[in-house]
């Protein structure tokens, strides 16, 4: 049986339902590659992936990013519940984290190499709230107006976690956790074109903080002009989880935010992220002026293996 597409109705997205993501023969598989460049992100849903097989599934994106020190811990728990059954209070490093989700952002582009692709399937959902959502940078950029395009065209922003988690009032001290390391601010393009599509896109959202050449205050109000532009109908799609749902998207054109939901009730997604390739997603980095030091790298791994690098080495 052939798998079935179908769209939804934002300018991106869609859903493939007969496929068994842990049983895909090629001809399947490259049905599913090819869904996920024109649409940007995919749902499958009833897929209640076993950790291992979602593993399998990621890696046939390309290689891995490891997001703790672990390297056998190839997928995270996403989840507002502690060890102990109990659920995380608002001083806690997690809350804070899943607090962050909230706002539209692209994942690890505060990391020296970006990432290429993010795979989310649900354990555990709330009764209400709780959505993913995604949004759509490549119709973003076709609608801004020639202007604007030629305003940005050549601006580029640093990415930190750092400076988005200060933006909503936590300060949170280098070596907490993944993505606070002292390898410095990514500089990343305001328009990225994309390196199998070739169609541009806006890369922006919560972790771009400074553009340099362009005043700190209006640097600021012209990356949240163009977020709160992109982030808008039908260039959004809303994924109301239901247990074993799977949803990934192409985070080198599409941002994506955790929507709130009653945080006594327990939520459990299961995350596996791809690492871009270093040749499209790897840039040189800035001081951030929130962490403790700045050691630029080539690697997101917090081992010392990476090589060291200059900022000037790229």
């Amino acid at each position: 049986m052939q798998p079935t597409i179908t769209p939804t109705e934002a300018t991106l997205g869609a859903t493939i339902t007969n496929v068994d993501l842990a049983n895909m023969d090629e001809s399947t598989w490259q049905v599913v590659e090819n869904a996920f460049h024109k649409f940007g992100s995919l749902v499958f849903p009833k897929q209640y992936l076993e950790e291992d097989a979602q593993v399998i599934f990621a890696k046939r994106f390309g290689d891995l990013e490891l997001l703790t020190p672990d390297d056998k811990m190839k997928a995270v728990s996403i989840s507002n519940q502690k060890d102990d059954g109990s659920v995380y209070k608002s001083e806690d490093f997690r809350y804070k984290t899943l607090r962050g989700n909230e706002g539209w952002h692209t994942d690890s582009s505060y990391m020296p190499l970006a990432a290429k692709a993010s795979i989310l399937s649900a354990q555990v959902v709330p009764a209400a709230g709780g959505e993913t959502e995604v949004a759509d940078m490549r119709a973003a950029y076709d609608a801004l107006d020639e202007s604007m395009k030629d305003h940005i065209s050549d601006l580029k922003a640093y990415h930190s976690l750092y400076q988005s988690q200060a933006k909503i009032g936590y300060d949170i001290e280098t070596g907490a956790g993944y993505g606070y390391h002292t390898k410095g601010a990514p500089l990343r393009p305001l328009v990225k074109i994309h390196p199998v599509t070739g169609r541009k896109s806006l890369f922006v959202g919560r972790h771009a903080y400074e553009i340099p050449g362009v005043g700190q205050k209006q640097g600021q109000e012209l990356l949240d002009e163009l977020v709160t532009f992109a982030c808008q109908p039908p260039r959004i799609y809303t994924h109301h989880w239901q247990p074993g749902d799977v949803l990934m998207w192409d985070n080198r054109c599409v941002l994506h935010r955790a929507r709130p939901y009653d945080f006594s009730e327990i939520r459990i997604l299961r995350h596996t992220r791809v690492a871009g390739d270093p040749r499209t997603e790897l840039v040189e980095t800035g001081r951030d002026t929130r962490a403790k030091d700045f050691k630029p790298s080539s690697s997101n791994r917090p081992d010392s293996k990476s090589v060291q690098l200059n900022s000037t080495s790229f």
